[in-house]
């Protein structure tokens, strides 16, 4: 049969294993070789325990039989009751609209534990700790392996975080494991294939056990102390030998406890560590205890893992003052310095991090919290290499005292250490590109890279707001910047987690608090920094956002109760269908200087959100055919907008409340504003930006919905002139200020606070959905995808592009203007979807007897575009042409 199916995915990921769903979501992609305007007529799925098996037809899990439909994206499992530990392979077949029919490649998926009463080891602890302690602890174990081993794995879960070692060497790539959640509702596993590390004779398994979110000691600087409990680990090691038998060496009484050298370890503070302690003696280890353990549900931990992805080289070294070295590695990150220094036992080499210099070339910790620092103790043993394991920060300069740099070595004290090299490590998870942008303009080049940087920085396994001072799950940024992300990375997997963690930090009111986990509670006196709209939405609001950029109703069934319960509060807490509390418009730019909202009603912004949410529950109520909940919805969206629209509105003025780029733009793009005012309300808008010289005013929230409203009004003209502002608050003012990842406020290089937020890259939804000009839904009726192409083609620029790697394929745009200010358009679909582009008439022209080619079918004229409606394939539209790509 021909080939026509590309990557099959489970639960989002090619072959995983270690999985605790019990029915698991099957997906695929298809090849860009098919023919024109491909389209999936059916699929049948068939699952076996074995790969022998199922390539003989022994579909002994599940065969789903020939389904008619379209869909490839998340289809449920629905065979036997899956069990732990079992491999299970997986291919489909499918057929197309013309009766080909072709068939997958085999794909497997591998579970894990499944349940906590399948697990046999023990929470086990370091008896010799308490809660004052800092440092972290060593468990270790010896066994033998007496068989040929077929299989082996290692479940494991430490808390806060753990490094596993087996033979001396560390197990796997994984960083900060396992992720943070509300460990009293929920605790994270992994599953490692350890088959090939085992020796044949004997093993020593190690785990090193530091503190994390799960205890946080303070001792230096720290955002706030807590703790769930004395840092504890849980692991099972399976062993399957080739005779059949199974071995399990588990976490007990049995293994040995022991003082980490990690003398220091706080999330916040940063680490100490004393290599002159590596080789304890025997008597310096002792019998671990078994303990209570966390409340938390154990489960598999599905998002992808942290691991360092990228090193950054140090651009220059100073010497600012006698004994102090301060590198700069020439961009802001988050992560950790690496060192190679060889010196006398016992000397301390301290590396103090910061984002930003003062005055005089030192480290400036004001804006990320102090102190914070990674000391290194030398063992005296050649040279040396040495990087933290559990602590992180977020800096662009390292300042070292107590060891020279190489290239001074000859000027300085000749009994310090010298160090050979630096190096700073970037940690974030292992995300899958999901597209890209670049054009001819260099400046948004800059922005786009600027952005992206910063959500980087901020990606764990949480969203961060940032890398140092807090490292907190705000939520707001998670819905308000979600499609800036999923344009770049692919974050289904993440998302998941994050829901999770809001429903565990759901109180039983309904209240979703501002942060998740969440690790921070204020109290009635910061109210409101506990209970904002914008920042609780991300519940109802991400989930939609899934279902129409991964085509994953998953999420929106799993969650819709506590959903419901939810939209439910607030309207229990409202006034008259108005939030009266709130964080608003929270950093837009005004005379007092970033932070609380200055220019726009705090009610305004959070009933804005408000009526938002319940629109989306009323279509998701739909979908899911809970038809008393759709009228409900219906009702409650009608009350909201009748409150706002007499509140708010300023009949006479032709305005909303204070007249304030949110508060014009807001209605639009939320859709509260009435069709016959919306024109008005682009006009003022778009005139007092104009007077400001192109300036705006909005903030974290606001300012997503400006650009919508505009770019919706077909006036990125506007936008584009924003973008070039370098003189005032804008992002090129930023650039010129030295900035290289997005800053906490619009003036942030010149204003301080955090130089590593990621809030208001909202212009990064643009770059793709306005001026490359692509964007792309999920169609819950045809399942399918379908994928608009519209670009802003400003005269002063040369060229864009974006693409997309979605579910179905690959996805592309590009424009360009050739040398006679000619432009095309060249359009990539992929296989199983369906693209509508929107062609400039000074492209196209208006012949209306052009002869189009196969595929391509021209829906309608517009003021000043042509729209066609295309298949798979590429295509090039020019000169009044369009044309196939072969």
């Amino acid at each position: 049969m021909p080939l026509a199916i590309g990557s099959l995915r489970t639960e989002g990921r090619p072959n995983p294993i270690g999985l605790d769903e019990t029915n698991p979501r099957l997906g695929w992609s298809f090849l860009d070789q098919l023919p024109l305007a491909f389209r999936q007529k059916a699929y049948r799925i068939q699952v076996a325990t074995s790969y022998v098996g199922l390539m003989n037809g022994d579909a002994d899990s599940w065969d789903s039989g020939v389904v008619n439909s379209g869909d490839h994206t998340a289809i449920p499992y629905k065979g036997t009751p899956l069990q732990p530990r079992q491999r299970y392979y997986w291919k489909l077949n499918i057929v197309d609209e013309a009766g080909t029919q072709y068939d997958s490649v085999v794909a497997w998926w591998e579970m894990g534990q499944l349940d906590s009463r399948n697990w046999q080891g023990k929470w086990i602890a370091n008896p010799d700790l308490t809660e004052e302690t800092k440092g972290a602890s060593l468990f270790r174990r010896h066994f033998n392996v007496e068989h040929k081993v077929a299989r082996a794995r290692v479940y494991i879960s430490g808390l806060g975080h753990y490094e596993l070692l087996l033979n001396g060497r560390k197990i796997g790539d994984h960083e900060l494991d396992p992720g943070w959640t509300n460990y009293d509702r929920t605790v994270l596993y992994t599953t490692y294939d350890i088959t090939s590390q085992l020796k044949s004779d004997e093993n020593i398994v190690q785990i090193e056990l530091g503190n994390g979110f799960y205890h946080v000691p303070g001792g230096k600087y720290a955002k706030f102390k807590d703790s769930f409990g004395t840092p504890t680990c849980l692991a099972d090691i399976v062993i399957e030998y080739t005779t059949g038998a199974c071995e399990w060496i588990r976490t007990d009484s049995s293994w040995q406890a022991s003082h980490s050298p990690l003398l220091f370890t706080c999330m916040y503070g940063g680490e100490e560590y004393d290599a002159t302690r590596e080789d304890g003696n025997a008597a310096s280890w002792y019998p671990a205890v078994e303990i209570e353990g966390p409340s938390g549900k154990l489960i598999a931990q599905s998002a992808p893992p942290v691991k360092v992805m990228r090193t950054f080289e140090p651009k220059s070294i100073s010497n600012p003052k006698p004994g102090v070295y301060v590198v700069d590695l020439g961009q802001n990150f988050s992560g950790w310095p690496r060192i190679r220094v060889s010196g006398a036992a016992g000397s301390k080499v301290v590396l103090t991090c910061a984002e930003m210099l003062t005055e005089e070339g030192l480290i400036n910790q004001k804006w990320t919290g102090s102190p914070s620092e990674f000391i290194y103790i030398l063992s005296g043993n050649g040279m040396e290499e040495w990087r933290p394991k559990f602590s992180y920060t977020g800096f662009r300069y390292v300042m070292i005292e107590g060891a020279i740099p190489e290239a001074f070595s000859s000027q300085g004290e000749s009994s310090l250490p010298v160090l050979y090299g630096i190096e700073g490590e970037m940690l974030y998870p292992e995300l899958e590109t999901a597209g890209g942008f670049e054009c001819s303009d260099p400046l948004l080049n800059r922005i786009h890279e600027m952005i992206t940087m910063a959500i980087l920085s901020n990606t764990k396994s949480v969203f961060t707001d940032c890398p140092h001072r807090e490292k907190l799950g705000w939520l707001e940024q998670v819905h308000l910047m979600g499609p800036s992300i999923m344009f770049n990375y692919d974050v289904e997997a993440m998302l998941k987690k994050v829901l999770q963690d809001i429903s565990d930090a759901q109180l039983p009111d309904g209240m979703v608090p501002t942060i998740a986990p969440e690790y921070v509670e204020f109290g009635d006196t910061l109210k409101i920094f506990r209970d904002a709209t914008a920042w609780g939405g991300t519940y109802i609001l991400t989930p939609w956002e899934v279902l129409q950029r991964y085509g994953n109703i998953n999420l929106i069934q799993k969650h819709y109760q506590g959903m419901k319960r939810y939209l439910a509060y607030l309207t229990e807490k409202s006034e008259g269908y108005i939030i009266t509390e709130g964080l608003g418009d929270w950093y837009d730019i005004g005379p007092a200087g970033p932070g609380h909202s200055q220019n726009t009603p705090i009610p305004f912004t959070e009933t804005a959100i408000y009526y938002g949410m319940s629109v989306v529950m009323q279509k998701i109520a739909a979908l899911l055919h809970e038809q008393a909940d759709v009228q409900q919805y219906e009702q409650l969206t009608a009350s909201i907008q009748t409150a706002f629209q007499e509140k708010y509105w300023d009949e006479q003025a032709i305005s909303y409340a204070t007249g304030s780029d949110t508060a014009l733009s807001m209605p639009i793009a939320i859709g509260l504003a009435p069709e016959q005012h919306q024109a008005d309300l682009i006009e003022k808008l778009v005139r007092q930006i104009t007077e400001r010289g192109y300036q705006t005013t909005a903030g974290d929230v606001g300012y997503r919905y400006l650009l919508l409203a505009l770019s919706r009004a077909g006036r990125s003209d506007v936008i584009h002139r924003m973008s070039q502002v370098t003189e005032k608050p804008s992002y090129g003012y930023q650039i010129a200020h030295g900035a290289t990842t997005l800053t906490e406020a619009w003036d942030g290089p010149t204003v301080g606070k955090s130089q590593n937020h990621f809030m208001l890259g909202h212009l990064e939804e643009w770059l793709f959905t306005g001026l490359a000009g692509i964007d792309f839904r999920y169609d819950t009726e045809t399942d399918r995808y379908n994928i608009m192409i519209k670009p802003y083609m400003p005269g002063d620029m040369k060229w864009a592009e974006a693409w997309q790697k979605l579910r179905p394929g690959y996805a592309r745009v590009r424009w360009e203007r050739d040398e006679k200010d000619e432009l095309s358009i060249s359009v990539t679909i992929p296989p199983n979807a369906k693209g509508i582009v929107y062609v400039t008439k000074a492209i196209c022209g208006q012949d209306e007897q052009a002869v189009l080619p196969r595929g391509v079918k021209k829906l309608r004229d517009e003021l000043n575009d042509a729209v066609f409606e295309i298949g798979s394939g590429s295509f090039i539209f020019y000169k009044q042409n369009v044309s196939i790509v072969e």
